[in-house]
Protein backbone atom coordinates (compact mmCIF):
# COMPACT_ATOMS: atom_id res chain seq x y z
CA UNK A 1 0.00 0.00 0.00
CA UNK A 2 1.72 3.47 -1.10
CA UNK A 3 2.18 5.89 1.80
CA UNK A 4 -0.50 8.51 2.22
CA UNK A 5 0.85 12.17 1.99
CA UNK A 6 -0.92 15.00 3.07
CA UNK A 7 0.47 17.95 1.64
CA UNK A 8 -0.29 21.55 3.24
CA UNK A 9 1.05 24.66 1.25
CA UNK A 10 -0.69 27.96 0.63
CA UNK A 11 1.81 28.66 -2.55
CA UNK A 12 0.51 27.15 -5.93
CA UNK A 13 4.04 26.89 -7.19
CA UNK A 14 5.63 25.13 -4.43
CA UNK A 15 2.09 22.88 -4.38
CA UNK A 16 2.23 22.05 -7.89
CA UNK A 17 6.79 21.39 -7.71
CA UNK A 18 5.47 18.77 -4.25
CA UNK A 19 2.89 17.43 -6.07
CA UNK A 20 5.30 15.88 -9.51
CA UNK A 21 7.86 14.84 -7.21
CA UNK A 22 5.75 12.60 -4.64
CA UNK A 23 3.47 11.35 -7.60
CA UNK A 24 6.64 10.46 -9.26
CA UNK A 25 6.91 7.83 -6.81
CA UNK A 26 4.49 4.82 -6.73
CA UNK A 27 5.09 4.28 -3.17
CA UNK A 28 3.59 7.48 -2.26
CA UNK A 29 -0.43 8.80 -2.48
CA UNK A 30 -0.71 12.42 -2.34
CA UNK A 31 -4.60 12.05 -0.43
CA UNK A 32 -5.31 15.49 0.08
CA UNK A 33 -4.05 19.25 -0.54
CA UNK A 34 -4.46 22.64 1.86
CA UNK A 35 -3.57 25.97 1.57
CA UNK A 36 -4.38 26.62 5.20
CA UNK A 37 -3.73 24.83 8.90
CA UNK A 38 -7.31 25.27 9.44
CA UNK A 39 -7.72 23.35 6.23
CA UNK A 40 -5.53 20.79 6.87
CA UNK A 41 -7.08 19.94 10.19
CA UNK A 42 -10.56 19.67 8.70
CA UNK A 43 -8.93 16.87 5.61
CA UNK A 44 -7.25 14.90 8.55
CA UNK A 45 -10.16 12.84 9.64
CA UNK A 46 -11.07 12.47 6.23
CA UNK A 47 -8.14 11.28 4.27
CA UNK A 48 -6.04 9.74 7.04
CA UNK A 49 -3.00 10.48 6.38
CA UNK A 50 0.15 8.42 7.30
CA UNK A 51 2.99 11.81 6.99
CA UNK A 52 1.68 15.65 6.61
CA UNK A 53 3.99 17.66 5.20
CA UNK A 54 3.37 21.27 6.31
CA UNK A 55 4.75 24.69 5.38
CA UNK A 56 5.43 27.41 7.90
CA UNK A 57 3.97 30.38 7.28
CA UNK A 58 0.67 29.98 6.21
CA UNK A 59 -2.76 32.47 6.82
CA UNK A 60 -5.22 31.78 8.97
CA UNK A 61 -3.06 29.13 10.75
CA UNK A 62 0.63 29.07 10.22
CA UNK A 63 2.62 25.30 10.78
CA UNK A 64 3.33 25.57 14.32
CA UNK A 65 0.25 26.28 15.43
CA UNK A 66 -0.83 23.19 13.01
CA UNK A 67 1.59 21.20 14.25
CA UNK A 68 0.46 21.95 17.82
CA UNK A 69 -3.52 20.84 17.20
CA UNK A 70 -1.78 17.97 15.33
CA UNK A 71 0.07 16.38 18.27
CA UNK A 72 -2.85 17.26 20.56
CA UNK A 73 -5.62 15.76 18.61
CA UNK A 74 -4.55 13.10 16.39
CA UNK A 75 -0.58 12.65 16.40
CA UNK A 76 1.53 12.14 13.25
CA UNK A 77 4.81 12.27 11.89
CA UNK A 78 5.01 15.27 10.01
CA UNK A 79 7.68 17.10 7.95
CA UNK A 80 8.52 20.83 7.58
CA UNK A 81 8.74 21.59 4.06
CA UNK A 82 9.69 25.48 4.62
CA UNK A 83 11.98 28.38 2.44
CA UNK A 84 12.83 29.72 5.89
CA UNK A 85 16.55 28.66 5.57
CA UNK A 86 19.20 31.33 5.38
CA UNK A 87 17.56 33.64 7.53
CA UNK A 88 16.27 34.14 10.94
CA UNK A 89 12.95 32.33 9.74
CA UNK A 90 15.02 29.17 9.84
CA UNK A 91 15.32 29.63 13.65
CA UNK A 92 11.42 29.61 14.06
CA UNK A 93 10.84 26.21 11.89
CA UNK A 94 12.85 24.24 14.70
CA UNK A 95 9.95 25.69 16.98
CA UNK A 96 8.27 23.20 14.72
CA UNK A 97 10.12 20.25 15.72
CA UNK A 98 9.72 21.24 19.64
CA UNK A 99 6.23 21.13 19.03
CA UNK A 100 6.28 17.81 17.41
CA UNK A 101 7.15 17.29 14.56
CA UNK A 102 9.97 15.10 13.24
CA UNK A 103 12.20 16.70 10.55
CA UNK A 104 12.69 19.88 8.05
CA UNK A 105 13.38 19.91 4.32
CA UNK A 106 13.70 22.82 2.38
CA UNK A 107 10.80 24.00 -0.06
CA UNK A 108 11.91 22.22 -3.85
CA UNK A 109 12.23 25.50 -6.03
CA UNK A 110 12.66 25.34 -9.82
CA UNK A 111 16.71 24.46 -11.04
CA UNK A 112 18.29 22.29 -13.09
CA UNK A 113 17.29 18.74 -14.18
CA UNK A 114 20.38 17.53 -11.78
CA UNK A 115 19.01 19.47 -8.91
CA UNK A 116 15.63 18.00 -9.00
CA UNK A 117 16.57 15.05 -9.12
CA UNK A 118 18.75 15.24 -6.03
CA UNK A 119 16.27 17.13 -4.39
CA UNK A 120 13.14 14.40 -5.36
CA UNK A 121 15.02 11.43 -4.30
CA UNK A 122 16.00 13.29 -1.26
CA UNK A 123 12.28 14.45 -0.03
CA UNK A 124 10.74 10.95 -1.34
CA UNK A 125 13.56 9.11 1.24
CA UNK A 126 12.59 11.51 3.89
CA UNK A 127 8.57 10.38 3.47
CA UNK A 128 9.68 7.03 3.17
CA UNK A 129 11.55 7.46 6.80
CA UNK A 130 9.00 9.52 8.74
CA UNK A 131 6.44 7.12 7.50
CA UNK A 132 8.06 3.87 9.27
CA UNK A 133 8.39 5.92 12.81
CA UNK A 134 5.94 3.29 14.86
CA UNK A 135 4.29 3.67 17.87
CA UNK A 136 4.28 7.53 17.29
CA UNK A 137 1.91 8.17 20.09
CA UNK A 138 3.28 6.97 22.71
CA UNK A 139 7.28 8.37 21.73
CA UNK A 140 5.58 12.14 21.65
CA UNK A 141 4.31 11.72 24.76
CA UNK A 142 7.59 10.86 26.07
CA UNK A 143 8.83 13.68 24.19
CA UNK A 144 6.67 16.17 25.91
CA UNK A 145 8.52 15.93 29.14
CA UNK A 146 11.22 17.42 28.86
CA UNK A 147 13.35 16.91 32.23
CA UNK A 148 11.33 14.04 33.96
CA UNK A 149 12.30 10.63 32.97
CA UNK A 150 10.46 8.01 31.31
CA UNK A 151 8.06 5.51 32.78
CA UNK A 152 10.23 2.55 31.98
CA UNK A 153 14.10 3.41 32.25
CA UNK A 154 17.31 0.86 31.89
CA UNK A 155 19.19 1.09 34.74
CA UNK A 156 22.69 3.43 33.74
CA UNK A 157 25.55 0.83 33.42
CA UNK A 158 28.04 2.17 35.94
CA UNK A 159 31.22 4.03 34.38
CA UNK A 160 34.27 1.50 34.74
CA UNK A 161 36.13 2.48 37.82
CA UNK A 162 39.67 3.13 36.21
CA UNK A 163 37.72 5.98 34.46
CA UNK A 164 38.81 7.85 37.86
CA UNK A 165 42.25 7.97 36.40
CA UNK A 166 41.15 9.20 33.05
CA UNK A 167 38.70 12.34 33.16
CA UNK A 168 36.88 12.83 30.04
CA UNK A 169 37.93 15.69 28.59
CA UNK A 170 35.79 15.84 25.84
CA UNK A 171 32.18 15.08 24.31
CA UNK A 172 31.06 14.42 20.87
CA UNK A 173 27.40 13.48 20.02
CA UNK A 174 26.13 12.44 16.71
CA UNK A 175 22.47 12.60 15.22
CA UNK A 176 20.67 12.09 12.65
CA UNK A 177 16.28 11.96 12.06
CA UNK A 178 14.85 13.33 15.73
CA UNK A 179 18.08 14.36 16.55
CA UNK A 180 17.14 18.06 16.85
CA UNK A 181 14.78 17.70 19.33
CA UNK A 182 17.14 14.78 20.99
CA UNK A 183 20.07 17.55 21.20
CA UNK A 184 17.39 19.67 22.71
CA UNK A 185 16.91 17.10 25.65
CA UNK A 186 20.31 16.78 26.07
CA UNK A 187 21.88 20.12 26.16
CA UNK A 188 19.77 22.38 27.07
CA UNK A 189 19.70 21.64 31.32
CA UNK A 190 23.55 21.58 31.38
CA UNK A 191 24.68 24.41 33.37
CA UNK A 192 26.48 27.64 31.93
CA UNK A 193 29.84 26.48 34.14
CA UNK A 194 29.65 22.94 32.20
CA UNK A 195 33.38 22.55 32.02
CA UNK A 196 33.96 20.68 29.01
CA UNK A 197 33.72 21.74 25.10
CA UNK A 198 30.96 19.54 23.27
CA UNK A 199 30.89 18.38 19.13
CA UNK A 200 27.31 17.84 17.55
CA UNK A 201 27.33 16.44 14.57
CA UNK A 202 23.37 16.57 13.32
CA UNK A 203 22.71 15.11 9.76
CA UNK A 204 20.15 18.27 8.28
CA UNK A 205 19.18 19.49 5.09
CA UNK A 206 21.61 22.27 3.45
CA UNK A 207 20.20 25.72 4.52
CA UNK A 208 18.84 24.41 8.18
CA UNK A 209 22.22 24.50 10.19
CA UNK A 210 22.42 27.88 11.35
CA UNK A 211 18.65 28.17 11.99
CA UNK A 212 19.34 24.68 13.91
CA UNK A 213 22.59 26.42 16.02
CA UNK A 214 20.47 29.65 16.42
CA UNK A 215 17.33 27.87 18.20
CA UNK A 216 19.79 26.18 20.67
CA UNK A 217 21.91 28.87 21.05
CA UNK A 218 18.57 30.75 22.33
CA UNK A 219 17.54 27.54 24.26
CA UNK A 220 20.49 26.62 25.85
CA UNK A 221 22.49 28.22 28.99
CA UNK A 222 25.94 27.00 27.00
CA UNK A 223 27.20 29.01 23.81
CA UNK A 224 25.98 27.26 20.86
CA UNK A 225 28.46 27.90 17.38
CA UNK A 226 29.79 26.68 13.90
CA UNK A 227 33.74 25.57 14.76
CA UNK A 228 36.14 27.46 13.53
CA UNK A 229 39.46 26.02 11.43
CA UNK A 230 42.42 26.35 13.50
CA UNK A 231 40.36 26.69 16.79
CA UNK A 232 40.96 25.10 20.10
CA UNK A 233 37.72 23.66 21.52
CA UNK A 234 36.99 25.30 24.81
CA UNK A 235 35.14 23.98 27.83
CA UNK A 236 31.62 25.53 28.12
CA UNK A 237 30.89 25.32 24.22
CA UNK A 238 28.95 23.31 22.12
CA UNK A 239 30.58 23.00 18.68
CA UNK A 240 29.05 21.96 15.32
CA UNK A 241 30.60 21.45 11.79
CA UNK A 242 30.27 23.68 9.23
CA UNK A 243 28.50 22.15 6.40
CA UNK A 244 29.44 20.10 3.85
CA UNK A 245 32.66 19.16 5.88
CA UNK A 246 33.86 16.90 8.10
CA UNK A 247 34.84 18.09 11.06
CA UNK A 248 38.09 17.03 12.84
CA UNK A 249 40.68 17.80 15.16
CA UNK A 250 44.42 18.27 14.41
CA UNK A 251 47.62 16.20 16.18
CA UNK A 252 47.59 19.57 18.24
CA UNK A 253 43.78 19.24 19.37
CA UNK A 254 42.88 22.40 17.20
CA UNK A 255 39.61 21.84 14.68
CA UNK A 256 40.38 21.50 10.94
CA UNK A 257 37.91 20.86 8.38
CA UNK A 258 38.32 18.30 5.54
CA UNK A 259 36.86 18.20 1.65
CA UNK A 260 37.34 14.16 1.82
CA UNK A 261 34.32 11.92 0.14
CA UNK A 262 31.08 11.44 2.13
CA UNK A 263 31.22 8.68 4.29
CA UNK A 264 27.89 6.67 4.93
CA UNK A 265 26.66 9.16 2.24
CA UNK A 266 27.29 11.85 4.68
CA UNK A 267 29.38 14.86 4.81
CA UNK A 268 29.58 15.97 7.93
CA UNK A 269 29.82 12.63 9.20
CA UNK A 270 29.51 11.62 12.55
CA UNK A 271 32.16 8.75 12.06
CA UNK A 272 34.50 11.18 10.81
CA UNK A 273 34.48 13.35 13.84
CA UNK A 274 33.72 10.22 16.46
CA UNK A 275 37.29 8.95 15.04
CA UNK A 276 39.49 12.29 15.50
CA UNK A 277 38.06 12.81 18.66
CA UNK A 278 39.12 8.98 19.83
CA UNK A 279 42.49 9.81 18.09
CA UNK A 280 43.02 12.82 19.81
CA UNK A 281 40.99 12.30 23.27
CA UNK A 282 41.04 8.61 23.63
CA UNK A 283 40.34 7.59 27.35
CA UNK A 284 39.37 10.86 27.88
CA UNK A 285 36.80 10.86 25.24
CA UNK A 286 32.58 10.22 25.47
CA UNK A 287 30.86 9.19 22.38
CA UNK A 288 26.91 9.47 22.57
CA UNK A 289 25.31 8.59 19.34
CA UNK A 290 21.46 9.41 19.14
CA UNK A 291 18.18 8.70 16.72
CA UNK A 292 18.83 8.29 13.31
CA UNK A 293 18.32 6.65 9.89
CA UNK A 294 21.49 4.48 8.64
CA UNK A 295 24.95 3.76 9.82
CA UNK A 296 26.91 6.68 9.94
CA UNK A 297 28.10 7.00 13.57
CA UNK A 298 28.61 3.05 14.58
CA UNK A 299 32.04 2.83 13.74
CA UNK A 300 33.19 6.10 14.71
CA UNK A 301 31.62 5.21 18.47
CA UNK A 302 33.41 1.79 18.67
CA UNK A 303 36.87 3.84 17.60
CA UNK A 304 35.98 5.59 20.92
CA UNK A 305 35.34 2.22 22.96
CA UNK A 306 38.33 0.61 20.99
CA UNK A 307 40.81 4.06 22.18
CA UNK A 308 38.82 3.36 26.37
CA UNK A 309 36.76 6.31 26.27
CA UNK A 310 32.85 5.94 27.62
CA UNK A 311 30.37 4.83 24.93
CA UNK A 312 26.39 5.96 24.58
CA UNK A 313 23.65 5.05 22.25
CA UNK A 314 20.33 6.35 22.67
CA UNK A 315 18.00 3.56 23.36
CA UNK A 316 14.85 2.16 20.91
CA UNK A 317 11.95 3.64 23.23
CA UNK A 318 13.18 6.83 22.99
CA UNK A 319 14.44 7.21 19.63
CA UNK A 320 12.27 8.53 16.27
CA UNK A 321 14.36 6.27 14.26
CA UNK A 322 16.31 3.41 15.68
CA UNK A 323 18.58 2.86 12.92
CA UNK A 324 21.91 4.29 13.92
CA UNK A 325 21.89 3.56 17.27
CA UNK A 326 20.87 0.03 16.83
CA UNK A 327 24.10 -0.55 14.25
CA UNK A 328 26.24 0.88 16.73
CA UNK A 329 24.80 -1.40 19.54
CA UNK A 330 24.89 -4.36 17.27
CA UNK A 331 28.44 -3.46 16.65
CA UNK A 332 29.29 -3.66 20.69
CA UNK A 333 29.90 -0.20 20.19
CA UNK A 334 27.76 1.41 23.23
CA UNK A 335 28.79 0.68 26.91
CA UNK A 336 25.65 1.70 28.03
CA UNK A 337 21.90 1.91 26.20
CA UNK A 338 20.39 5.00 27.39
CA UNK A 339 16.51 6.48 27.11
CA UNK A 340 16.95 10.23 26.07
CA UNK A 341 16.07 11.50 29.37
CA UNK A 342 18.77 10.29 31.58
CA UNK A 343 21.48 10.75 29.06
CA UNK A 344 21.66 14.82 30.46
CA UNK A 345 21.86 13.19 33.84
CA UNK A 346 24.57 11.01 33.15
CA UNK A 347 26.57 13.57 31.68
CA UNK A 348 25.96 15.46 34.40
CA UNK A 349 26.70 12.98 37.16
CA UNK A 350 29.88 11.88 35.53
CA UNK A 351 31.20 15.46 35.06
CA UNK A 352 30.60 16.09 38.63
CA UNK A 353 32.36 13.27 39.89
CA UNK A 354 35.48 14.03 38.20
CA UNK A 355 35.81 17.22 37.71
CA UNK A 356 34.02 19.52 40.01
Amino acid sequence: MPIRVLLVEDSPIALAILKRILSSSPDIEIVGTARTGKEALALIPQVQPQVICTDLHMPQMDGLELTQEVMATFPKPILVVSASVQDRGSENVFKLLQAGAIDVFPKPLAGSAADYEKVKNELISKIKILAGVSVFTQRRRVHQSLFSPPAMTLPPTPPPARRVSYPIKMIAIGASTGGPQALHRILSPLPADFPLPIICVQHISEGFLQGLVDWLEAECQLPVKIAAMGEFPHPQTIYFPPEKRHLELDPQGRFYYSQASPVSGHCPSVTVTFESVASVYGRSSLGILLTGMGRDGAAGLSAIARAGGLTIAQDEQTSVVFGMPREAIALGAAQQVLPIGEIAKTLLGLTKSQLY
